[in-house]
């Protein structure tokens, strides 16, 4: 039984069936919106877009400040809502979609002029001394904005703040498994003074975000699946728009002989379990220096014996649901598919027996290697993959060996090995002595490696790949132009004794680089 089914409707929308994870009984409709809404949706963007990037930085900022406050004082609700759609365990909701959400709206709320004011550069050279350059960071237009369902508040607010703070608009999509979470970004931004039009979140399938991809719009910025991402990219090309692209992972732990490993058994299961491991930097592949590994398995199996699952736990809940069926049939197929390829399951490996909707149970299995789909495929569920290694150089070779690279994590007492480690990873970014916490630092670029993606999101850098970086050169003194017409045979050997002057019998033209 799907969560979402197709049913039939007497108008030219798709109509879908939704149903609960945790229950699987029916929990409402969802109208998707067609390629005419979206066309009207961008063209409303596309009217907006003028009178919203003449408004003052400060204006904008006091509304996402608005917006963080509402977020505050309707947090219990966003956490019902989010909850509802995916049975996440509601720990997983306050830290990913309000802590994380606050957090974020608060930094770029107070950052952003900072980092969108125009600048000045000096200019090099002799023609420093003839011009002045600035840097303008205008808004590209309409972003297309199209998100998954394992984060489907946080995902949106996100970006969506960074789009509309930089003075674009923002047609987003949310996932069809969760969108009245995604919607929940619109009603709280409008409720804060965003103008009409500047954020619309639609509601629909894959064939919504493809015409959201396709409609017209000036950047795509997409989190989602590989597959999805190349056609995102092959669309955005034909029509030479830029895009972003946060992917799959496949992250790797590399636990070092020196570790605590107390608390890297307690990162283990957190990085893997949290949100119920659907997290594209969710940690999938566990490497132990054989020093340690007997210790550190025995940790991990006495730290996941009493993990709770299920909503009669409330607040305790450790592990939720899976959030989709479609992902819950790639869990069990990795799963199974290593327990026959000889890997030792030392707990769970199975559906939890004693509840009703979509849970799989926390799961420990050893004895993998990459010839096993669960070390090679992101898995994206409640599973700890635990590989004994003879050394950290070995570690390191199988971490990148994959075609993945969006996150990772080292664990020593050593940090400045642990940084040497974490940089020899061929990934995104990483961590030492925590799981992946990087997208959680909005300070921090995030983005992937190899096929995790393409291009970062976040800090200053995602805030101003929402605009065209316009370089200004300005003159400072006027008069005859230099090098006007007519050329002549001696400007040109004017020139060149300029330039043996510069940088052959002089190191003049060097001091002023």
């Amino acid at each position: 039984m799907s969560l979402y089914e197709p049913i039939a409707s007497s108008d030219a929308r798709r109509h879908l069936q939704l149903r609960s994870p945790v229950t699987l009984e029916p929990t409402g409709e969802l109208v998707c919106a067609n390629a005419e809404d979206v066309a009207a949706a961008i063209a409303k963007a596309r009217a907006a877009q003028p009178a919203w990037a003449a408004t003052s930085m400060k204006d904008r900022a006091a509304i996402v400040q608005r917006a963080l406050q509402i977020v505050l004082e309707t947090q219990d609700e966003i956490i019902d809502t989010v909850v509802a759609e995916t049975g996440k365990a509601r720990t997983d909701a306050m830290s990913m979609e309000i802590f994380s959400v606050a957090d974020s709206l608060c930094y770029y709320a107070k950052n952003a002029e900072k980092f969108l004011r125009p600048r000045k550069r000096r200019v090099h050279g002799l023609l420093g001394l003839m011009k002045q350059l600035r840097i303008l960071y205008k808004p590209l237009g309409v972003i297309g904005l199209v998100t998954p369902w394992n984060g489907p508040f946080v995902l949106v607010m996100n970006q969506a703040v960074q789009a509309i703070l930089a003075g674009n608009t923002v047609v987003a999509k949310g996932s069809e498994v969760t969108p009245f979470s995604a919607r929940l970004a619109e009603t709280i931004l409008s409720r804060a003074g965003l103008p009409h039009g500047v954020l619309q979140v639609l509601l629909g399938d894959g064939e919504t975000g493809a015409a959201i991809v396709s409609g017209g719009v000036d950047k795509v910025s997409f989190t989602g699946s590989v597959a999805t991402g190349r056609k995102v990219a092959q669309a955005c090309a034909a029509q030479l728009i830029p895009c972003t692209l946060e992917l799959g992972g496949n992250d790797a732990m590399i636990v070092c002989a020196d570790a605590d490993l107390d608390r890297a058994a307690d990162g283990a299961w957190l990085g893997s379990c949290m949100n119920t491991g659907h997290y594209c930097c969710g940690t999938e592949r566990i490497y132990v220096v054989d020093q340690v590994y007997d210790e550190f398995l025995r940790l991990v199996l006495d730290k996941g014996k009493n993990l709770r699952q299920g909503q009669q736990h409330g607040w305790d809940e450790d592990v939720g649901a899976v959030f989709w069926d479609r992902q819950m049939a790639i869990i069990e197929a990795h799963v199974e598919d290593a327990r026959a390829k000889g890997a030792n399951i030392m707990m769970g490996g199975r559906r939890n027996p004693d509840l009703a909707g979509l849970y799989y149970e926390p799961t420990v299995i050893t004895g993998v290697d990459n010839s096993m789909d669960i070390m090679i495929h992101e898995t994206f569920g409640p599973v700890l993959c635990i590989q004994k290694v003879a050394s950290e150089q070995e570690a390191i070779a199988l971490a990148n060996d994959s075609e993945f690279g969006l996150n990772g994590n080292v664990w020593t007492k050593d940090k400045d090995k642990g940084y040497r480690l974490a940089a020899a990873i061929d990934t995104g970014s990483c961590s030492v002595n925590d799981m992946a916490v990087s997208y959680g630092i909005p300070a921090a670029p995030f983005g992937g490696r190899k096929s995790s993606g393409l291009g970062q999101v976040n800090g200053k850098k995602g805030l101003r790949g929402y605009c065209h970086e316009m370089p200004i050169v300005i003159d400072r003194f006027g008069g005859k132009m230099q090098n006007a017409y007519p050329y002549s045979a001696k400007s040109a050997e004017g020139m060149k004794k300029l330039m043996d002057f510069l940088w052959v019998k002089t190191p003049i033209g060097r001091w002023m680089s």
